[in-house]
């Protein structure tokens, strides 16, 4: 009991899928492409040991299946040994300090299983942390590739204010957004997960190798893909809606109007996920996309605690934005409208002052007394006028900053 609890504090998978299903499944990856929902479908009306035995020509071809589809399956199931494939796959991602994860397993994101039929099969997962636990708390942070110097920085920012709330960024190690993203979280030390369309020990994009190696240290590197695969065009779309499912809300940080990063925010919409947006210049193509998401799509975040609110939990509350407060600010609204009534330039009896400022005689008489104590005005004889230290004021006033 006591070795369960400590696999479970150092967040060990706990395995309850079986050798066998979890051989079978690792199989299956390198022969259906990530979110095929026809052969979720099929997984849904037969187990994965006859799917697989049937596109190895050892059972019949299940039925209600799509011939051709099925025959293409099969072609490309014939180009390997599947059975010893993935006995090496899963010796493979062991050799790395990883594992392959299945649903069923207690290290299986259940909010995965949203995707439906496009659940993937599998994830192949480099690193110590439980997936699971540090997908409970953890937002998505994507952006384009060819990011500005504002994109970066605030990606970054992002990616380490979410880290220093306990949030786990998650994101897919690309250049640009991506990659600044994942930088912030881990120089605030905190946890962060790349999802990649290719497998976990092909760094792509290869000027981010040095990046990946160490989220595999000190995050988590996941993917659909078996170790070794290569990323193609459609794989990175695919990979998004993961991003997407895995987290409890996506931020958009720059964007064209085309863009993969779109892709992701939408499918988190679709989903049921909160789907954020931080705005950059108007003129700025690379934020055209975010602009057209925060027109109804998604809300505007400017930083982690705007983001934590959000999507945390009663008390993750953001500070309330405030601008400076003058001595002015200060005063009583009869106060306030007494002093609103002294000219900008020359001075007025309190009769006239009464009469401008809609209050008694007596009462302007005592809030004049109260505003030369406090340096707002002076009183010369019978007239009242703006002390000079409150120039600012009378500027104001006159529509002055």
């Amino acid at each position: 009991m006591r070795t369960a609890r400590r696999r479970a504090r150092e967040g060990q998978n706990m395995r309850e899928v079986g050798e066998e299903e979890r051989k079978v499944r690792a199989a299956l990856t390198r022969v259906v492409e990530p979110g095929d929902e026809t052969v979720g479908r099929w997984l849904r009306q037969t187990t994965p040991e006859h799917l697989v035995q049937a596109l190895a020509g050892e059972r019949d071809m299940p039925t209600g299946v799509s011939k051709e589809k099925f025959e293409g399956l099969r072609l490309r199931a014939t180009r390997v040994d599947l059975w010893n494939k993935a006995a090496e796959d899963l010796a493979a991602i062991a050799d790395l300090g990883g594992r392959f994860v299945c649903p069923g397993d207690d290290e299986w994101p259940r909010q995965l299983d949203d995707l439906a039929d496009g659940r993937p099969i599998g994830l192949w997962v480099r690193g110590s942390a439980n997936l699971r636990m540090w997908a409970l708390r953890s937002v998505a942070v994507v952006g384009a590739r060819a990011c500005t110097e504002y994109g970066a920085h605030m990606a970054a920012t992002l990616g380490a204010g979410l880290a220093d709330r306990g949030w786990t960024v998650v994101s897919g190690a690309a250049y640009g957004v991506d990659g600044a993203a994942h930088r912030g979280a881990l120089a605030a030390e905190g946890a962060t997960v790349a999802v990649l369309a290719s497998g976990v020990d092909f760094a792509y994009p290869r000027g981010h190798t040095d990046l990946i190696q160490r989220l595999a240290e000190q995050g988590l590197v996941v993917a659909e893909l078996p170790p070794g695969d290569h990323p193609t065009r459609s794989r990175f779309i695919l990979r998004n809606r993961v991003i997407a499912a895995l987290t409890r809300g996506t931020v958009v940080v720059e964007a064209e109007v085309r863009s993969g990063s779109l892709v992701t925010a939408r499918r988190a919409t679709e989903l049921g996920r909160f789907t954020m947006g931080m705005p950059g210049p108007v003129t700025s193509g690379l934020s055209a996309g975010v602009h057209q998401l925060l027109r109804g799509e998604a809300v505007v975040v400017t930083n982690a605690a705007e983001v934590s609110e959000l999507v945390g939990s009663i008390g993750d509350l953001a500070p309330v934005q405030r601008g400076p407060v003058s001595a002015r600010d200060l005063l009583d609204p009869v106060a306030s409208r007494v002093l609103e009534a002294v000219p900008a330039r020359g001075g007025a009896d309190a009769r006239r002052l009464a009469r401008d400022a809609g209050t008694a005689e007596e009462v302007t008489q005592g809030k004049l007394f109260e505003l030369q104590s406090l340096g707002f005005v002076q009183r010369c004889g019978d007239v009242w006028e703006l002390a000079r230290r409150s120039a600012a004021v009378a500027g104001s006033r006159r529509g002055g900053p």
